[in-house]
């Protein structure tokens, strides 16, 4: 019932959006937690999933806690704006998704039990 009564959040244009910058915001090098290198290379026998689940602050730490799961990583996913930081996507002026990366061993965790906490997070 609530829902009806809360305005529909349309995704902004690319024209509307926020210019952003040419200089890649700056990221530590190694994950806080795993201490792993924050690099887009993944070992051989992991996979990747993507999730998007509002706040990728709360998501990141779900994950944390199933065996198997070998790097998360937070960023974007969409949006018009480059280079974008946190509080210019906060403003709903990017088009971006807040989006947590996790890198996994499907051998100790499946891809089922990543949605099982997609699912019961969302």
């Amino acid at each position: 019932m609530f829902n009806i009564l809360r305005k529909k959040a349309d995704m902004i244009s690319a024209d509307d959006a926020l210019p952003g910058r040419d200089t890649a915001i700056p990221t530590a090098e190694t994950h806080f937690v795993y201490g792993r290198p924050l690099t887009p290379d993944v070992p051989d026998g992991m996979e990747v999933a993507m999730f998007g689940m509002g706040c990728f602050w709360g998501v990141e730490r779900m994950f944390w806690k199933l065996d198997g799961v070998w790097l998360t990583m937070v960023g974007y996913a969409g949006g018009h704006t480059p280079n974008a930081t946190y509080q210019e996507v906060c403003t709903g002026r990017t088009g971006h998704n807040e989006v947590v990366r996790v890198v996994y061993d499907p051998s100790v965790v499946s891809y089922d039990d990543l949605l099982k906490v997609f699912w019961e997070g969302h």
